[in-house]
């Protein structure tokens, strides 16, 4: 019998942070001796179909008594209400990256009834897991316990070495994330229309799949403010070609409007790039005032002036630079992360 179980939604292989988190993990816990057994549901989520239900009740009901299952939070909601059944014969752990009604644009009907369905249903697992304090403070308002909750940060791939940046030339920004409303990409198009008179070029990585309409709107933002030529989007794209988009820009920006934990802010650190974020979710535990520059999320203004400020002025550039360096020094690599992961899950899921 497998170590424990790992529930992700649909595939594994999908490329978020959410899905890197889970992937790097596992890997990591395999790395370690531990004999994972993953389980990629079928169906829809968060917002659970029939397939979802379906898959979520055959794969509790052929666990045996005491198995230990981690379920990745997004599945979580196809677990109801058959998770109440089992509950009591199986160690079932939750790993939230954030909660589900905190992303942004769903109604206040939609995030109430997300806050409800989290909080039953992570009131019936053995522990919760979470990839930061500001995401474990969310999940306090659920009335979780802080004995019932871990905090487990991802770990971080660092380049071989640091490189230089270039002087001259338009600034490269560079923008890592799925094109969703929850991640500003169209906030950031906006603000970069009042810098339009600087020399930059902004290149957005993400997938451009799974929310048309947002796409379709950030396509439009950029037509509107005429910086078709200036704005390059690529879609989704392997490891590789993300490593080599960090070690050629100037500037990473991502002005989320809430992290979980925002693992593309530490992955930019590490290639010594200065930071313009928010002061959404957990993003200021990650990225340091010596690393960057962070606003308001949803503040439009306060985004171009900070982009202005970085665009046009080098040193300033460099000076950040070298505190996203040392701040991503500090951070523990995915086996430091995966062997935290497996003594978490052991103190949650004990007898």
């Amino acid at each position: 019998m497998s170590d424990f179980g790992f529930v992700v939604p649909g595939r594994l292989d999908q490329i978020t942070g959410g899905y890197l988190y889970d992937r790097r993990m596992i890997e990591g816990l395999r790395g370690h001796g531990r004999d994972i057994a993953v389980h990629e549901l079928s169906g829809r989520f968060p917002d659970a179909d029939a397939a979802a239900r379906s898959a979520a009740a055959a794969l509790l009901a052929g666990l045996p008594d005491g198995a230990r299952l981690c379920i990745d939070g997004l599945a979580l909601p196809g677990f109801d209400p058959v998770l109440a059944e089992h509950a009591g014969r199986l160690r079932v752990i939750a790993l939230v990256h954030h909660p589900l009604a905190l992303e942004t644009g769903l109604s206040a009907a939609s995030g109430a009834a997300y806050a409800a369905l989290e909080a039953r249903l992570l009131r019936l697992c053995r522990g919760v897991l979470a990839p930061s304090g500001s995401s474990a403070a969310a999940l306090r308002e659920y009335g979780l316990a802080d004995e019932r909750m871990a905090i487990v940060p991802p770990g971080l791939d660092r380049p071989q070495h640091v490189p230089r940046r270039r002087s001259g030339g338009p600034v490269r920004l560079l923008s890592v994330g799925t094109v969703t409303p929850r991640k500003g990409h169209v906030l950031l198009v906006e603000a970069l229309a009042a810098a339009a008179a600087l020399p930059w070029h902004l290149t957005i990585i993400g997938s451009l799949e799974r929310d048309p309409e947002t796409v379709r709107r950030l396509r439009a933002a950029i037509a509107a403010a005429g910086l078709e030529g200036r704005a390059t989007l690529l879609g989704e794209c392997p490891p590789a070609r993300v490593s080599a988009a960090y070690a050629d820009a100037d500037v990473f920006v991502l002005p989320s409007y809430y992290e979980g934990y925002g693992m593309v802010f530490g992955e930019a650190m590490a290639y010594g790039l200065p930071i313009v974020a928010t002061t959404g979710g957990a993003i200021p535990g990650t990225v340091p005032a010596a690393a960057g520059i962070l606003v308001p999320p949803g503040d439009r203004a306060a985004l171009a002036v900070a982009l202005a400020k970085l665009i046009d002025h080098e040193e300033l550039r460099e000076n950040f630079a070298h505190g996203a360096a040392e701040a991503a020094a500090v951070l523990p690599d995915w086996r430091q992360a995966s062997f935290n992961f497996g003594v978490a899950v052991d103190r949650l899921s004990a007898d």
